[in-house]
C-alpha cells in the first residue's frame, strides 16, 4: 500500500530534511508551509485555520503527520508570546484533533528545553518530570500535552523530543549551531571584536539527517503496529551523545577553517540573561533503543569537515 506523510513546516530547517528522508524511503511526502510555501511542491496551509487544515488532510489523505512547524527560537518566542502560543500550542491541538478524527498518526516534534537542565539532573528519561526554563520550553510542553490529549486512548499521537540541531541550511541563521560559523569568521576578521560566546551550558548538537531518519523509522513502526500501537510509548527522545559548549563548537569550526579565535571570549553562566537557558538537558534515548531504533549519529567534527570542504593540513 502506498504510504503518504504530511509534513508541516516543510520549508524549514528540519522539515526539508524530513521530506527528503521520506522520499528516499519510498513514501509520498507532501509538505506544507506558510510564508515560504511554494505550491505545488509545498502546499500553503495556515495552521491557525481549522478549515484549511481539514481540507488539506482530506485532499492528501496521509497515514502520518510529522508536525515540525513551530516557533523554535527562545528569544523570538519572548518577543511574540501570543504568536508563539498560537503556533506551538493551539495549532498543534487543532492539527491533532483533525488527525484523530481521521485515524492519522501524528508525530509531534518537541525539544529538550521542556527540562530545567539544572546541574546534576541530566540525562533525562522520557518519563522524567519536565520543568521548562523559558517560554519556548513551556509552549512546547503545552503542545505535547495538547497533542496527546487530543489523541488520548487511540495510540495515534507520538512526541519526539530532540536537542539543538545542525545540518544543511539555506542560511546559517536557520540553526543555533550553524550560525556559530558566522561568529567564528567575525572573531577571525576582527581581532579586537571580543565576540562573547557561551562556554557554560552544554549542548548535544544533532544532525537533521539523523533526526529525519529516526522519524521515518518511528513513523513506519507505529503505522505497521495497527491496533497494537495503543500500548506503544507516547514520548520518545533522540539525541547525539557528543557534548559541547557553544565556545567549544566554535573551536571545532576554527580548527577546520584554520582560523584564529583570539577575537572570541568564552563566557561563564549568565544569571542576568533576558531568556533563561538550561545548563544541561541531555536526553536519554533508552526508549528508542528498547524499540530497536538505530540511535547512532554522525560525528560532529567529521560532518563539518565534509560540509566546509576544508581540511587543515
Amino acid at each position: 500500500m502506498a504510504k503518504t506523510a504530511f509534513v508541516t513546516g516543510a520549508t524549514g530547517f528540519l522539515g526539508r530534511q524530513v521530506i527528503q528522508a521520506f522520499d528516499k524511503a519510498g513514501w509520498t511526502a507532501v509538505g506544507t508551509g506558510f510564508s515560504r510555501a511554494k505550491p505545488p511542491s509545498v502546499l500553503k496551509v495556515d495552521l491557525e485555520d481549522h478549515d484549511a487544515i481539514e481540507a488539506a488532510l482530506d485532499q492528501i489523505k496521509p497515514q502520518v503527520i510529522i508536525h515540525c512547524a513551530a516557533n523554535r527560537f527562545p528569544d523570538k518566542c519572548d518577543l511574540d508570546p501570543d504568536g508563539t502560543r498560537a503556533l506551538n500550542i493551539a495549532a498543534s491541538r487543532r492539527l491533532a484533533h483533525a488527525a484523530s478524527s481521521r485515524s492519522i498518526i501524528i508525530i509531534y516534534l518537541s525539544t529538550d528545553y521542556v527540562f530545567g537542565g539544572r546541574p546534576g539532573e541530566a540525562p533525562y528519561e522520557a518519563s522524567s518530570t519536565p520543568n521548562p526554563p523559558n517560554l519556548y520550553g513551556q509552549t512546547k510542553l503545552a503542545g505535547e500535552k495538547a497533542v496527546l490529549e487530543a489523541c488520548e486512548n487511540t495510540g495515534l499521537a507520538v512526541v519526539l523530543r530532540v536537542p539543538v540541531l545542525y545540518g544543511h541550511a539555506e542560511t546559517n541563521a536557520e540553526s543555533a549551531v550553524n550560525v556559530l560559523v558566522d561568529a567564528v569568521w567575525k572573531a577571525a576578521q576582527e581581532e579586537d571584536a571580543q565576540v562573547p560566546m557561551d562556554d557554560w551550558s552544554v549542548r548535544y548538537p544533532t544532525n537533521t539527517e539523523d533526526v529525519a531518519r529516526v522519524i521515518v523509522d518511528v513513523a513506519s513502526r507505529y503505522l505497521n503496529a495497527d491496533e497494537a500501537r495503543v500500548a506503544m510509548p507516547k514520548v520518545l527522545q533522540f539525541s547525539a551523545e557528543q557534548r559541547f559548549t557553544k565556545y567549544q563548537m566554535c573551536q571545532v569550526f576554527a580548527e577546520i577553517l584554520g582560523l584564529p579565535l583570539s577575537g572570541m571570549v568564552g563566557q561563564g553562566e549568565h544569571k542576568d540573561a533576558k531568556v533563561a537557558r538550561p545548563y544541561d538537558t541531555h536526553l536519554s534515548t533508552k526508549v528508542l533503543k528498547d524499540m530497536g531504533v538505530d540511535v547512532r549519529t554522525m560525528d560532529f567534527t567529521d560532518w563539518w569537515k565534509r560540509e566546509m570542504k576544508a581540511y587543515r593540513r
